[in-house]
């Protein structure tokens, strides 16, 4: 018999799932230990209190181990909601109770009230409360949170009893909601509570909606841009212009912000308008009266309290301090009738495009712009205007000072931070209205730059004013790049980083993380351990390579994370800054299988990328096609003799 050995074949490498990730996915911290992991029968003979100590750092909390623990009790949802329902019931009798004992001497007035009357009246105040349910009091989810202290603090048992209800009542929306903004049953609502959604779900930061990099949205910027959008047309559009109206042209003219009247002009137009009789005044003030049941402009306008100050509308305005009167305020031949869309949509164009009427009627399309007009006259909005300083452009006098300022200032920073230690903090847009950038502003505090989403005024000293680079920005006279930052596509307008979007060439080197120019990787075995990460192309010296990505978490929850690290000898926890680490276990990209080296041909640095922190692998040296890519981890002397037991060899040699 003949026999013919096998030639030995090579295992693959052990690969844990992961998905695939392009960009950083913050995650919330695991307070609960979703399972215990199995670490082979090795580890637990070896060191049997792993277990435990792993278990002590979640708290004892293990899920669905709810029920070992002695007296503890895991409440249903079916019981949950019950139990809530029940506690507010007594909450809201209490509540009567001290109305009542308030208004003892109305209901004293009514005791001679025949007891039908009494029994329908309580009947129709019962039924108008029932239609109006209250979220249940705080108090009711601390006192059942401080007796089951299982199944969660008060603020996870309120969104837990918020998604049962909406689960319970798909109808059921948040008092702060619009129902509906569009079609035939439209309500008519003002500006902040149509764009609330859009104000409350956007991210100005990344520009998408519900992100899932920054979990504290900022505001709506209150600065207006300094120039119009645009400009009003001084000639009618159609015969159905509002130009055509008699002053209505004067009164374009005079409230355009870019067109320059001298003084003799302004006061030939308010002779004229002072001119005209008294009868449009009076059609204006009749048809106030008219609509007592309307919000007026001054009213809507500060419905918004500080308690929403998220929906108001991001421009400061401010009233006319002699607002012209139109000769013919023309009432139409027959009433034309607004839909609540469309007057819910115009509000929210004049929010955008104050008295360009004719912009907003084309943008409505279903009135024409005089009928936009007058109804802007009744809703007195034609009165306010942007505040001046904020729609003209700052001086060119002041531009080279402030430039000066700036970059004083930014040495000063700068000197600051080499001084320092190397701690590097995330960045959180300042909001602190009327208040001036100090000592005590977070983005101080922290040694960081304010970003153009801050909130502070836009001259503020401590805003990074970019780079006026001519070149490629790829060394230290670069102010960005001496800043460990890319280019802003905002700031920086000379170096090409704001140019050329749909392009791969641009001048600028210092904004490839941003653009996402990153490198074809291959995965394959490693010559030294498990996987590894080899490059398809020749590369220069300081290119970039690739993003490390993963999920952004906290310290506290890298700590847990890294002792069940340790135990299966493999990491992929990456410090970005003092609050967040980038972990590459669970989600990732390719670049998570470069190994480490002593010698590696790749370096890692944290930029500043449009106010986040991000990590940008670089080539240390020119790489060849079909190099397998290694950087420095950067372990202490105990974890390098630990992890790593194998070395390439050519570093060897």
């Amino acid at each position: 018999m003949l026999m013919r050995s096998l030639n030995t074949v090579a295992l693959v490498p052990i690969m844990y799932s992961w998905s695939p990730l392009q960009q950083n996915f913050m995650v919330e911290d695991e307070t609960v230990l979703c399972n215990i992991p199995y670490m082979g029968d090795e580890v637990k003979e070896e060191d049997e209190t792993f277990i435990e100590e792993l278990i002590n750092n979640y708290d004892g909390k293990v899920h669905g181990e709810e029920e070992m623990i002695p007296g503890s009790v895991l409440i249903s949802d079916a019981v949950f909601l019950e139990l809530v329902d029940a506690l507010n019931q007594y909450s809201d009798e209490d509540e009567e109770g001290h109305n009542d004992t308030s208004d003892g001497k109305q209901d004293d007035s009514k005791e001679d009230l025949p007891v039908t009357r009494k029994r329908k009246r309580h009947a129709i105040e019962g039924s108008k409360k029932s239609s109006k349910k209250q979220f249940p009091n705080d108090m009711i989810f601390s006192a059942i949170a401080s007796m089951f202290p299982e199944n969660g603090v008060p603020d996870d048992m309120k969104e837990r009893y918020r998604e049962l209800t909406e689960m319970s009542d798909p109808n059921a929306l948040p008092p702060q909601c619009t129902p509906n903004i569009d079609g035939p049953n439209a309500k008519s609502v003002q500006r902040e509570q149509s764009l609330h959604s859009f104000h409350t779900l956007f991210c100005r930061r990344c520009f998408k909606y519900d992100c899932f990099l920054h979990p504290f949205h900022a505001t709506p910027n209150v600065y207006k841009r300094k120039n119009k959008e645009i400009k009003i047309e001084p000639e009618p559009c159609g015969t159905d212009c509002f130009l055509l109206l008699e002053g209505a042209k004067e009164y374009a003219m005079l409230h355009n912000p870019r067109s320059k009247c001298s003084g003799r002009r302004r006061r030939r137009h308010h002779m004229v308008n002072a001119s005209c009789s008294n009868t449009s005044a009076s059609a204006v003030a009749e048809t106030k009266e008219g609509d007592s049941d309307r919000d007026t402009g001054n009213d809507w306008a500060s419905s918004s309290s500080e308690a929403n100050s998220r929906c108001q509308t991001p421009t400061k305005q401010k009233a006319s301090p002699a607002p012209p009167q139109l000769c013919v305020v023309e009432a139409p031949s027959e009433p034309v009738e607004w839909t609540g869309a469309e007057e819910s949509l115009f509000r929210v164009f004049h929010g955008t495009y104050f008295n360009n009427f004719c912009s907003i009627a084309r943008l409505l399309g279903t009135k024409t712009c005089k009928q936009v007009f007058q109804f802007a006259v009744k809703e007195s909005l034609i009165l306010k205007l942007p505040t001046d300083e904020l729609m003209n452009p700052s001086q060119k006098k002041k531009r080279k000072h402030r430039q000066g300022l700036w970059a004083a200032h930014c040495r000063k920073i700068q000197l600051k931070k080499d001084n320092s230690s190397t701690q590097v903090y995330n960045y959180q847009p300042c909001d602190h209205p009327d208040r001036p950038c100090d000592s005590t502003c977070p983005c101080i505090m922290t040694q960081n730059f304010c970003e153009k989403f801050c909130q502070c005024n836009p001259d503020c000293q401590n805003r990074f004013p970019g780079c006026r680079c001519k070149t490629q920005c790829n060394t230290k006279q670069c102010p960005c790049y001496l800043a460990v930052r890319e280019c802003d596509p905002d700031l920086c307008l000379t170096c090409g980083a704001a140019e050329h979007w749909d392009c791969k060439v641009v001048s600028c080197k210092n904004c490839s993380i941003q653009r996402g120019l990153k490198k074809h990787l291959l995965l394959a075995p490693s010559d030294v351990a498990g996987w590894g990460t080899f490059i398809k192309e020749s590369v220069q010296k300081n290119e970039f390579i690739s993003e490390y990505c993963g999920e952004l978490i906290s310290q506290d929850e890298a700590d847990r994370r890294g002792k069940v690290y340790d135990k299966y000898m493999s990491s992929f926890l990456f410090n970005l800054n003092n609050d967040f680490v980038v972990d590459a276990t669970r989600k990732g990209n390719k670049i998570r299988f470069a190994n480490h080296s002593v010698n590696p041909n790749c370096y890692a640095k944290v930029v500043m990328v449009n106010g986040d922190h991000r990590i940008g692998i670089f080539a240390k040296r020119a790489i060849q096609a079909g190099e397998e890519l290694f950087f420095d981890y950067r372990y202490s002397q105990a974890d390098a003799l630990k992890y790593v037991g194998i070395e390439r060899e050519t570093d060897v040699l």
